[in-house]
């Protein structure tokens, strides 16, 4: 009987406290909203704790003063009317924005940290230029000459979806091979998947679509080859699984 009292005792115990515990969260809960109602409502309150200062980190594409402009944030205004997750929102508005986490810092400074897309390629419909990441988002239109040496994909990816596509799978591809660091100039003509081609160094390649690891090894041998013997090539053909075409410009097809 005594262990039984002792056992309900404890729960009375627990029970007490966890309902304590759960009053002061909900009266510091209501503090807080009194606190931030009784500061939009009064102007002359609306400076305590003013954004002295903003600090981004982990932006390397924007700039802090772009950044401003797109949080929203206003110098002195109180740190205690300022949402998080507004602000949040309006930065991830941008296409180079991935996430965002705002911390305020009493007594005066909100820190932003940022994780930004990083440039895949680049995107040439004829009429425009853009930078886009590995998922084919377009970041932003290029309007001057300083073009960054990124693979091209050229055509249109709205009329071409599925061809767009693969072709972002084997930019990536080609990224991973080290192509990128070992050539001037990679371009990726936009196309029916199975028709797709690339041009590298002013080589064309008809490559198809799919088993790009494959075909891109089979590239770098017959590079090898070619080289050695001294042909100039009008294009390569890795579209069959079972053999690689060496087309060179006397129209004698090499196999």
């Amino acid at each position: 009987m005594k262990l039984n009292k002792l056992k309900r005792a404890g729960k009375n115990k627990s029970f007490i406290k966890r309902f304590l515990n759960a009053c002061l969260f909900v009266f510091l809960l209501i503090m807080a909203i009194g606190a931030c109602l009784y500061i939009y409502m009064n102007p002359s309150m609306r400076s305590v704790f003013p954004v002295k200062h903003v600090s981004f980190i982990g932006n390397r594409h924007l700039s802090d003063d772009e950044l401003k402009t797109l949080s929203g944030i206003k110098k002195y205004e109180s740190m205690f009317l300022i949402s998080n997750k507004e602000v949040s929102q309006r930065l991830l508005k941008s296409p180079w924005i991935r996430s965002v986490i705002v911390r305020k810092e009493f007594p005066g400074t909100m820190t932003i940290v940022i994780k930004e897309a990083e440039p895949f390629a680049l995107l040439d419909t004829h009429d425009h230029l853009f930078l886009i990441d590995e998922n084919g988002k377009l970041l932003e239109e290029i309007k001057d000459d300083s073009i960054p040496f990124l693979p091209v994909i050229t055509g249109d990816p709205y009329r071409e979806s599925k061809g767009f596509s693969e072709a972002l799978k084997l930019a990536k591809m080609m990224t991973d091979k080290g192509f990128s660091l070992e050539t001037n100039y990679i371009e990726i003509i936009l196309n029916k998947p199975h028709e797709l081609s690339l041009t590298i160094d002013g080589t064309v390649v008809k490559i198809g679509s799919g088993m790009y690891e494959e075909k891109l090894e089979k590239l770098i041998e017959l590079e090898e080859e070619i080289k050695n013997r001294g042909i100039r090539v009008d294009y390569v053909d890795l579209r069959f699984a079972d053999k690689a075409i060496v087309k060179p410009v006397n129209n004698e097809v090499v196999h």
